[in-house]
């Protein structure tokens, strides 16, 4: 019954995202000017998502109260009803609420593990973001300000408490794919109503009650889609090449092998320092970060030409350069440009818009006479 839930949702999804995206339906709305009128709102292809979730919920609902599901079934609705009960209404956070912080030289070692490999991930979201929203790819400050705003987060949730850090999560890029919804006051909204879950207890423990299930089936589309959407930055290597495939292959398959190793055997490492063996763990188990060391290394040892390893075609498609065509306005900041292009020192600071790389290290560089 568990996989039978799965695959309905991933089925409802797919027909909500894929089949019927194109289907409106007719709603009443009013305007002063023109009083009731009736629009075709899209609804199957805004949110697929919300109505995937709300149906599979109710079904769910349905076979627990009905007795189909068995009373430790992960479908059941009612087995996680106790933390409504325990959630307070209102709980506002604060820094410090745990105790004082404590630094150690085991943890520092394996939370930049985590942080490195966090920063690989974030990376490769950016541009495949960019991409599900038809936007050009990211310059280089439009990177430096998205990494270092995570920093900033993970900074914030250590001083809070949260116990983990903060990065591009690969669900919500997922889910941009599925709804074709990028927008920036979408995410905006989205932040409000998880600050709002944070602070009232109760609001943000409902989410908690949504069946295991469901939540699984949603994984199954939303990380295929950002897989999908990886692999087609593969358009332009030459897949002709024997030495392409070579190197795509192993760099998918090897990672996968190797992960999956290192998480049946968490103890295999044993180099004599513990902090050291905590931080080649991560390292080793986070897949991302193995297939692109692995397909770095073998794309700059396998002789091939720039054309070939599809350098020539991805140098005139992404531009870190600031200043360059459409992405000179897409990334600016809303407000305040104006002020900012006068000012010349923010050239110099690499998360901002006007940033020209190169410029700040060739302060240090001497001249040659």
């Amino acid at each position: 019954m568990k996989y039978f839930m799965i695959s309905r949702t991933f089925t409802l999804l797919t027909i909500f995202s894929q089949c019927m995206g194109g289907v409106k339906i007719p709603i009443l709305s009013w305007k002063r000017a023109t009083g009731c009128t009736i629009i075709w709102f899209p609804l199957f292809k805004l949110f697929p998502v919300l109505l995937t979730i709300v149906i599979m919920w109710a079904i769910c609902g349905i076979l627990t109260v009905s007795g189909a599901l068995g009373p430790d079934h992960p479908a059941r609705t009612d087995v996680k009803l106790n933390i409504i009960e325990r959630a307070p209404w209102f709980r506002v956070p604060y820094p410090g609420q745990w105790g004082v912080p404590t630094v150690s030289v085991a943890g520092v070692l394996g939370m930049l593990a985590g942080v490195l490999a966090c920063t690989v991930e974030s990376i490769s979201y950016y541009p495949t973001t960019a991409r599900m929203c038809a936007a050009p790819p990211p310059p280089l400050h439009a990177i430096n300000r998205g990494l270092g705003t995570e920093g900033l987060g993970t900074l914030l949730a250590a001083l809070w408490g949260a116990g983990n850090g903060t990065n591009t999560f690969g669900e919500n890029v997922g889910a941009i794919g599925v709804t074709k919804v990028g927008s920036r006051r979408v995410v905006q909204w989205a932040a409000g109503l998880m600050v709002l879950q944070g602070v009232i207890g109760k609001l943000g423990a409902v989410f908690i009650l949504i069946p295991q299930p469901i939540v699984g089936g949603l994984f199954c589309v939303m990380f295929g889609m950002i897989s999908a959407f990886g692999l087609s930055a593969l358009q332009y290597v030459d897949l002709n090449s024997s030495r392409n495939l070579y190197i795509i292959g192993f760099s998918l398959f090897f990672p996968l092998v190797l992960t999956r190793w290192m998480s049946a055997h968490s103890g295999v490492i044993r180099t004599g320092v513990e902090a050291l063996d905590a931080v080649l763990q991560v390292l080793l188990s986070t897949s991302i970060l193995v297939g692109g060391v692995v397909g770095c290394l073998l794309d700059n040892l396998i002789p091939g030409t720039d054309e070939e390893r599809g350098l020539a075609a991805w140098a005139k498609e992404m531009s870190l350069e600031y200043g360059k065509g459409e992405a000179a306005e897409t990334y600016d900041f809303p407000i305040g440009m104006s002020f900012i292009r006068k000012w010349k020192w923010t050239s110099y600071v690499p998360f901002m818009p006007t940033y020209e790389p190169g410029k700040f290290t060739a302060l240090f560089i001497k001249k040659k006479l």
